[in-house]
């Protein structure tokens, strides 16, 4: 979900919110579409025309088309054609660049919700007109939409990959290792820590492989592929229900590959095959 060709980022909300507007309208974590079986995420004309409404929120331009994100009561209701759903249920059913967009509005949406009051004093935050970000009036502490880093780690061991399944996984699914990055730490200390904590294992050498945005809730995965340099497969049971070595002719069921774990899995294969 990496930001989409032809969008172009901005906070600032225009004096006017167009009828054609790509329109991203939020109640807690579901997202408001129409069109039936074939999800349609509808634009300001539409809910407008349903009268719904709530704070709006700029997130740029994709082409020539704004997009806005609106933050919804949570009792607000389905209008005549359309309902709310969570936004995996967008992955194949709309297009990579509104799913990306989606995923952005969500993010912007729950942090002006979680962040109406200021986490130091209390008082009701504003927004600042100059960036996306919201100030206390009273102790001028300033609140930026919150993002996570984590890790994501694929161990090698000559032609083997070291695949695991967290207990949340659908039954039989393996994917690579992944954590949050701790205060003070580094990507690469985050990787070593992780992977020791996870499995037990040393690894050496790390490649960077890409990152990305995932808004589930709020994190940026960066992927590395990590050498093995020693130990034995030790599990830590409450995160991990199992990790084995696969070959490339081994593979397990895998994640969707909407997430950045199965591009990297995909891509390490297809080196080692090639090896």
């Amino acid at each position: 979900m990496h930001a989409p060709p032809g969008f172009t980022p901005a906070h600032a909300l225009p004096p006017v919110i167009v009828p054609a507007a790509i329109a991203f309208a939020f109640r807690g974590e579901r997202v408001l579409v129409g069109g039936g079986d074939a999800l349609v995420i509808p634009n300001f004309g539409m809910l407008a025309a349903a009268g719904v409404g709530g704070t709006p929120h700029f997130l740029g331009w994709l082409d020539a088309a704004p997009c806005v994100a609106f933050n919804l009561a949570d009792d607000a209701p389905e209008p005549a054609g359309m309902r709310y759903v969570g936004l995996r249920s967008l992955f194949f059913k709309v297009p990579d660049t509104l799913l990306s967009l989606a995923a952005r509005a969500f993010q912007v949406v729950d942090w002006d919700r979680c962040h109406r009051y200021c986490g130091r004093c209390g008082t009701p935050t504003h927004d600042r007109t100059d960036e996306r970000s919201k100030e206390c009036p009273k102790c001028h502490l300033v609140a930026y939409p919150r993002i996570a880093p984590a890790m994501m780690a694929l161990v090698t061991r000559g032609r083997e990959l070291l695949l695991a399944r967290a207990h949340r996984f659908a039954p039989g699914m393996y994917s690579a290792l992944a954590g949050f990055v701790e205060p003070g730490e580094s990507i690469e200390d985050c990787v070593r820590r992780e992977v020791r904590e996870e499995v037990g294992l040393e690894v050496g050498k790390l490649t960077y492989f890409d990152s990305q945005p995932w808004a589930f809730p709020h994190s940026l995965m960066i992927a590395y592929t990590a050498e093995y340099a020693g130990g034995d497969i030790r599990l830590d049971d409450v995160e991990i229900a199992e990790a084995h070595w696969f070959t490339p002719e081994t593979m397990p069921p895998l994640p969707s590959s909407v997430s950045i774990a199965r591009r990297l899995i995909d891509a390490t294969v297809a080196r080692l095959r090639g090896a």
